[in-house]
Formats: C-alpha cells, structure tokens, sequence
C-alpha cells in the first residue's frame, strides 16, 4: 500500500488527454489510488506513441468500459459510491448524455467530489469549441507576453495551459473540496477550466500592469527577455547559459565574475542603456564554452544555470543528488514532486495498458472477486 500524503484517497478518472490525466497522475504519485476508465478502443487520443513512453499514465490500473452500454454505466455508478472524486475532461453534457453527470454521481456518493477539466469552462460563449492549450493561453494574454521584440508570440510547449493553468489547478480544487468535506459531509463539483487558471497565474502580470510597469510590447520588460540581465546567451561552442541576477548585489556578483568593472558599465536600472549592457554580455560570454561558464559560475550568487538540454538535465549532478528523476520501466522520468519529511510517495509504477485478463488486478480495493465473476459473466466486463 502506498505511504504517500495521499494514500487511502480513491479516485476514478474517465479517460481524456492533457491536463486531465496530468492531474491524475499527480493524485496517483502523491499515494492516491486512482482507477482510470477507459474506452474499449481509444481512438484518437492526441500524441500517438507507445503505451511505455505515455509517461502521465503512470501509477494506476485501467480498466476498459464502453460507458454508452446500460451495464459498463452502472458498474461506474457502483464505483462512484466509493470514489472520493471524480476526474472527467469531456466537453459540457458528454457526462450528463452518458447518465454520468454530477446529478447522477452526488445522488450515489453525496460526499463525492467531481472535478471538471475543461479549456472554456462548463458555461460561456466558447464553451462547446474545441480548443488546445494554445487558444487557451491565447485568449487569456498569457501568450500575446510570451517572446522576444518584434518576433512573435512564443508557444510554451503545453506547459503553461495544459498544466500549470489546468492539472494543477484541478487537483488543487479537488484537494481543497475533499478537505472541506471534513467539515460539511458534502461533496461538490470542481469546475476548472484552463482560461480561469492561466488568467490566475497572470495575477502579478496584471498588477504590474495597471501600475504602469508593464509594456504591453513583447521581450522589452524585466522577466521577458528585455532586460539585459534576465536572458540567455550563446557561448563559444554554441550551447547556451541563462543569467538572472535581478538584485543589485547579485548583479554586481556577475560584473565582477565576468570581469566587468561596474563604474563603467551601463548602470542597471537604466533602460535606454540596456541595448549597451546586452551587447557587452553577449561579447563576453561568447569568448568561452559553456562548461567553462560553468566552472566560473555556477554555484556562485551570480544567479546562473546552463541551459541543458532534457537528457542533460537528468544527468546533472544536483539533479542527481536530489533524485529528481527516476527510472521506471526503463524510462527515465521525473519523480513524483513535491518533497515529504514523513509521507514519501513510492516510486511509480509504469503506464499500463487495459487488459482483460488484469480486471481483476484492476478492480481491486474497489470490488470483491464475486462481484467481478458476475460482472465478467454477464460481459459487463467483455
């Protein structure tokens, strides 16, 4: 049994893609026991690879359903009533149309909680398009602040939307209800949406916006590539590094590591000068190789990293020495985070496909083996 911050927690997950099942394995790398329902042929289901390397299936049994049967509906309802929440990434009313909805759910487990993962939200105008991560950040702004001048706006992988807008902020919902239960003995519906979580995320974004502190003109502001000391730079073997050091006395720790004597260099806070400072970094650092840089810098309060690359990233020795990544079925992976002093979450298990001969595997902690008998023989479980 797993020793997580999360064990003892029951979770059933209606299959999707991106950020529904990201927050699933967060739930299930935290120690939840998370059952992921399937359908009997997937389908479509964004990036197509092989089952071993769809890293955010990791840590839970599937089990296949065709949820339009009457029989496969109600083994799911039966399931809900031990669930403490539930995960669905459809659009608005596929649950309901399904006989699956929160109506349905509440009224067999009135403490379920029912997270809802969806890009629009579950009302608006939009609400019925489809849409990925993307249009998401797009419409928020997140996207239009997102690059260097006079280039366009940048995409951030799926990070941004997807998952820091998205999974992370239904699973916090999810925590935040199952926590409130504590007190009311009353479950309730999750509606996160991946606009309302990038618009959150961009909260300090907009403050500093309305202060007058922010140019709406992408690369020309502090974080955003426009200041001269919160870039990245081409070293002389073509490999890159980042600095940062936003306060004074780490810029000044920069300057004198680089050889820099600061009472000539542009001062730090004068934008008209940045352009000067900028071109002096790049003609500096692009006089070594960045293992070089490394051994100069890092470590110090220079605020420097090298720019790595993914397979780097696993192999540097901080990374190493934290155990930030792991290896699970032969992929190397990141491990479940955040840290835990006395709950440890045990090391993932791999992504697995829905088999029929492992239901049983599958059903368990959830049904007893009487209970599968009759299911498989009336094809429930086929």
């Amino acid at each position: 049994m797993s020793e997580g911050p999360l064990a003892g927690i029951k979770v059933l997950e209606l299959a999707g893609i991106g950020p529904a099942p990201m927050c699933a394995m967060l739930l299930a790398d935290l120690g939840a026991t998370v059952l992921r329902i399937d359908r009997p042929n997937p389908g479509e289901s964004g990036i197509a690879r092989p089952q071993k390397y769809n890293l955010v299936l990791r840590g839970r049994k599937i089990l296949a359903l065709d949820l339009k049967r009457p029989g496969p509906r109600d083994l799911v309802l039966r399931l809900v009533e031990q669930a403490d929440a539930l995960i669905e990434g459809f659009r608005p009313g596929v649950m309901e149309r399904l006989g699956l909805g929160p109506e349905e759910c509440l009224s067999c487990n009135p403490g379920l909680v029912y997270g809802r993962m969806t890009g629009w939200g579950q009302q608006g105008p939009l609400a019925q398009s489809a849409g990925h991560d993307l249009n998401y950040i797009a419409l928020t702004g997140a996207l239009d602040s997102i690059g260097r001048a006079g280039q366009p706006p940048t995409p951030p992988h799926n990070l941004l939307g997807d998952y820091g807008g998205g999974a992370l902020y239904l699973a916090v919902g999810i925590l935040s209800a199952i926590i409130s239960r504590r007190a009311s003995g009353r479950g309730q519906v999750v509606d996160a949406a991946i606009v309302d979580g990038t618009a959150h995320l961009m909260t300090s974004l907009h403050g500093l916006h309305a202060a007058g502190m922010l140019s709406g003109e992408r690369g020309t502001n502090l974080l955003d590539s426009g200041a001269p000391f919160y870039d990245c730079y081409e070293c002389a073997d073509g490999r890159w590094v980042s600095v940062a050091p936003i306060e004074g006395r780490f810029h000044a720790e920069l300057l004198r590591r680089l050889g820099i004597d600061g009472a000539d260099f542009p001062p730090q806070s004068d934008r008209a000068r940045w352009p000067e400072a900028r071109a002096c970094f790049a003609a500096i650092i692009r006089t070594r190789t960045r293992d070089e840089w490394c051994a100069l810098l890092e470590g110090t309060d220079a605020c420097f990293a090298p720019v790595l690359t993914m397979e780097e990233a696993t192999k540097h020795p901080h990374m190493v020495a934290r155990g930030t990544y792991v290896e699970v079925g032969g992929v190397v992976q990141p491990a479940p985070a955040p840290r835990f002093s006395r709950t440890v979450p045990d090391v993932p298990t791999p992504p697995q496909a829905s088999d029929p001969a492992s239901v049983e595997a599958a059903l368990e902690g959830w049904l007893g083996a009487d209970d599968i008998a009759v299911l498989r023989a009336s094809g429930v479980l086929g």
